[in-house]
């Protein structure tokens, strides 16, 4: 059986982004969490404060390195996997990932230094404008990225001259029309799943009974937010979704399990995609609901896949599988949120075992639905690169052979399962350590502690030992 490039190549990339995706989805919202954290201790001075910014932020410390060492590689593809996509989209891509490096990856990594090094060094005032400076530094990277990823799906300000894309406009390109659609909902993923993780491990340690004080301040703090930010993530995903009902619409009407245009169509909560034959074999809905939902009408009329030719459809069992995937946990998100405010109306929200044990076990959601979100949106694409101007085949490496990218694919696999191994082992220790005073800190404290009080006679840089017996 002959090896297909193109198709390895595609797995290889997606493979990667989404190993990839999980880190920068965590850091975004913890860098966040521990500038507030580093604040609350700077104007309360509670030590409480302080002992969660030092844990989250060697948390952050090990994903963040993760998140470089898995990511960084991804600009490589472009020249070996994607030369020709690499080629034509250079005036506009080029210039957004080095905007992203100079102006986010540099401020992260000097401020990231003074963050895990400076404590007890400098200024705490500075060592809090660290921590903000790593937060925005996330955020800077986020929209930089974000916007080359959304004009690949919403392409503007841009024309195609002898195959190479030339910016017409550079406002219109970075503030493509997805764009302000896909960077709130990054966002507000990023801290939902850092609200999760950090109200997850936050419930182990009351479970076990580990500095109670703090672990109740965290875990108040998160279902707060996340009881804010998860209905309001549904919002944002209704906005995208009318945005992607208007930029791409077969994207839509795969993930709507709808094959003919109709009106009055309905939401599918279940149904099995057969794309041979062009239909469902199988399907279970709410009537008038997708057009309720789309077009704010009883009978609106709803795009169907029919509309493109098979050549240009997307997979849609996968994109029509993975959005439930994505919105069934978001629900699930949700019901957790309010069940954590109904708690706190009899004071039962620190002392419930069993909603302690869930919301353990939601620390992992979060992750999962980020990448069920990423599947739905880069599989809907398909099969074009560049919506409606250059497809997966016309952007591939022509020397590339179907050996070279499974050996590629294979390494990465290997490489990264290493990495992911190393990365979870150390985060557990990291985590199950915990708040625990740490042995080389106390030694620090030792050596820093005068062995004698100061005095007129002796002062600090009064070491002669004659001096002293004179």
């Amino acid at each position: 059986m002959e090896l297909d490039p193109l198709l390895l190549s595609r797995l290889q990339f997606a493979f990667v982004v989404s190993f990839h995706a999980i880190f920068p989805v965590f850091t975004i919202g913890l860098a966040s969490y521990i500038a507030v954290l580093h604040a609350l201790f700077y104007k309360t001075a509670n030590p409480a404060w302080d002992r969660l910014a030092q844990l989250w932020t060697r948390v952050f410390a090990v994903a963040f390195g993760m998140g470089v060492v898995s990511g960084i590689v991804m600009s490589f593809q472009f020249g070996t996997n994607w030369s020709n996509f690499a080629q034509s989209t250079a005036n506009f891509m080029g210039p957004l990932l080095s905007y992203e490096v100079v102006t986010a990856f540099f401020l992260e990594a000097a401020f990231l230094g003074v963050l895990l090094f400076g404590r007890g060094r400098v200024p705490q005032g500075v060592h809090l404008f660290a921590a903000i400076m790593v937060a925005v530094g996330t955020f800077i990277s986020t929209f930089w990225i974000l916007s080359a990823n959304s004009w690949m799906h919403t392409p503007a300000g841009v024309e195609v001259i002898n195959g190479v894309f030339r910016v017409t406009s550079w406002t219109e390109a970075i503030f493509n029309p997805s764009f302000p659609y896909r960077l709130a909902h990054m966002a507000m993923a990023s801290f939902i799943t850092g609200g999760f993780v950090v109200a997850g491990v936050s419930a182990w340690y009351l479970l076990i009974g580990r500095d109670v004080e703090a672990n109740r301040k965290a875990l108040s703090m998160c279902l707060w937010m996340l009881l804010v930010l998860t209905p309001s993530q549904a919002l944002v995903g209704d906005f995208h979704g009318l945005n992607t009902f208007e930029y791409q619409p077969t994207k839509l009407a795969a993930m709507e399990g709808n094959w003919e245009t109709r009106e009055g169509a309905p939401f599918l909560l279940f149904a099995w995609p057969d794309q041979a034959a062009q239909q469902n074999r199988f399907e279970i809905g709410i009537p008038y609901a997708a057009s309720l939902i789309l077009t704010h009408e009883l009978h609106g009329e709803v795009p169907g896949i029919l509309e493109a030719p098979p050549e240009e459809q997307p997979p849609v069992a996968l994109v029509f599988w993975s959005f439930r995937i994505m919105v069934g946990l978001g629900l699930l998100m949700i019901a957790v949120s309010l069940v954590g405010l109904y708690l706190r109306r009899g004071g039962r929200l620190y002392h419930s075992r069993r909603f302690l044990q869930t919301l353990r076990l939601m620390s992992v959601t979060p992750f999962i639905a980020v990448l069920a979100g990423w599947v739905t949106t880069e599989s809907g694409r398909a099969p074009w690169l560049v919506y409606g101007m250059m497809t997966h085949a016309e952007g591939v490496t022509p020397s590339l052979t179907g050996g070279m990218a499974l050996f590629t694919l294979l390494g990465y696999i290997t490489v990264y399962g290493v990495i992911f191994y190393a990365g979870t082992y150390y985060l557990t220790r990291v985590i199950r350590y915990g708040m625990q005073p740490r042995d080389e800190e106390k030694l620090v404290d030792d050596f820093e502690t005068p062995k004698r009080p100061w005095s007129a006679a002796t002062t600090p840089f009064d070491d002669d030992p004659t001096k002293a017996e004179g």
